[in-house]
């Protein structure tokens, strides 16, 4: 009230219940909803589930494994979603959701599924300056460093691999919490000869040569067969 401007100014809002007050109550964090899309943005998208309340789900609460540019990759305006609560602050009325909490996270379990020492199989679907990346499964990829593609100097990724590619790795590390995996295709190479060695030596009956003898024989012996393919050519 203003008496000496003569002015009174009134709320209609006033007249109901705050929704804001008993939202806390009536939607605790991890509680699914479901809602519409009625916002669209650069870092998000806004759903409005109650009147009056409306949540959003961060571009970072998507997915627990795409890289979305945006979040119109997967949503538009008008869309129904379900969504989990992940906080709730009446006082500045924010109300934040997430859409990959409703899944597990599969890098939750991934070393059971990748083990060191493992071999996998996998398509390249990026290649950089220092390495290139392999999916494994829908969103989880692993990194092929440049020093672990070949044993002979590999100066650029590019000349040795390409998009597309279907190639085989060792694991040489998991880590879940970085969501990073370290493969290696020579690592492979090296797994292979040592196992043909070993399958050699025991084929040849009780050792008369040490296994450095043998290893640097079998080298020998490939670079050999490597000469004379080359004259042949």
């Amino acid at each position: 009230c203003d008496p000496v401007k003569r002015r009174i100014s009134l709320g209609m809002k006033q007249t109901e219940t705050n929704p804001w007050l008993l939202i806390e109550e009536k939607y605790p964090v991890g509680t699914k909803v479901v809602g519409r899309v009625k916002t669209v943005t650069d870092f998000g998208i806004f759903i409005g589930f109650e009147e009056g309340v409306d949540g959003l789900v961060h571009v970072s609460e998507m997915s627990w494994t795409k890289k979305i540019k945006h979040p119109s990759e997967l949503y538009k305006k008008g869309q129904v979603v379900e969504a989990v609560v992940l906080s709730i602050d009446p006082k500045n009325e924010r109300f934040s959701l997430g859409i990959k909490q409703l899944i597990p996270d599969p890098w939750k379990d991934v070393t059971r599924r990748y083990r060191k020492g493992g071999v996998v199989t996998g398509k390249v679907t990026n290649v950089t300056d220092f390495g290139a990346f392999i999916e494994l499964e829908e969103g989880i990829e692993g990194l092929v460093h440049v020093s672990e593609i070949s044993r002979e100097k590999v100066e650029k990724p590019s000349d040795a691999l390409k998009v597309g590619d279907i190639i085989s790795a060792a694991v040489l590390h998991v880590d879940p919490h970085e969501r990073r995996i370290g493969l290696s295709i020579k690592g492979l190479k090296e797994k292979v000869e040592k196992a043909e060695i070993e399958k050699y030596i025991s084929n040849q009956g009780p050792p008369t040569h040490s296994l450095g003898e043998l290893i640097q024989e079998e080298m020998e012996r490939r670079g050999g067969e490597l000469l004379l393919k080359k004259e042949g050519e």
